[in-house]
């Protein structure tokens, strides 16, 4: 065992999660990222391998109760305790309230919200020991402005913030932080589907003139995860250039 800290990001294959993960390996920390298939995963190593730094990558569908028992069983055998958990992986299965279906609504507060609990709970563990963890959860601008379309994915994304300040309330005492960063209109792979047209209605309602991209997101991330953040905790921090202003 060194003292090189590490650090866990879940739905790191893509987007913003792969964008924290090469960030907290330049700075330092022994990362290892999740992705939901074996593409995602070899995804992950050769993102690492291509900047070389290095990592490791595990299968995890956090939606799952077994799939994560499994992973916290291979990370055990693998002797990697994170001290730094980034809780990214997310979905959305947007319907209006009228059309949405049970499944719509069950899988995205389970993928969303649930797993938080599933990997914060036994992870937290490890940093109560050390007297030294920092949590970082991913919510969104919507879960303050609200979507028509998205009522399951902004109540678990408002669910994320109140679960967050309650956590950060039961750890302060063993130097643990948990916050909350909610990025705005992003530019990742999901975004480049929209047209032009949509995209200029977004940017019309961001004072900023632009969308963000993935590394002023992983910047804020890599601050929290910090020695520098440590007394900061239970906050919700916004990335939106300037779309929603708490």
């Amino acid at each position: 065992m060194t003292n090189v800290r590490a650090a866990l990001v879940t739905g790191a294959s893509r987007g913003i999660g792969r964008a924290i993960l090469l960030r907290l390996a330049r700075d330092g920390f022994d990362v290892a990222g999740t992705a939901t298939s074996d593409t995602g995963m070899q995804a992950i190593d050769e993102t690492l391998r291509s900047q070389g730094l290095a990592g490791r990558a595990y299968q995890l569908r956090v939606q799952d109760e077994g799939s994560v028992e499994t992973l916290l069983a291979r990370m055990k055998a693998d002797d990697f305790s994170p001290l730094v958990l980034v809780n990214n992986a997310g979905i959305t299965r947007d319907n209006l309230l009228l059309r949405m279906s049970s499944d719509e609504w069950q899988e995205v507060i389970d993928t969303n919200v649930t797993a938080l609990y599933r990997l914060c709970k036994p992870l937290l563990r490890a940093m109560t020991k050390a007297r030294w963890g920092r949590i970082v959860n991913l919510s969104s601008v919507v879960a303050r402005m609200g979507n028509a379309g998205q009522t399951n994915y902004a109540a678990s994304k408002a669910a994320i913030e109140g679960f967050s300040r309650a956590l950060a309330q039961e750890v302060g005492s063993r130097n643990v932080t948990v916050n909350v960063v909610a990025p705005g209109f992003i530019e990742t792979e999901m975004t480049e589907v929209l047209s032009e047209e949509q995209k200029g209605q977004m940017m019309s309602r961001i004072p900023l003139g632009r969308m963000g991209s993935v590394d002023d997101v992983a910047s804020l991330v890599a601050y929290l995860a910090s020695e520098s953040a440590g007394y900061v905790t239970g906050e919700t921090i916004h990335v939106n250039g300037g779309m929603y202003m708490a």
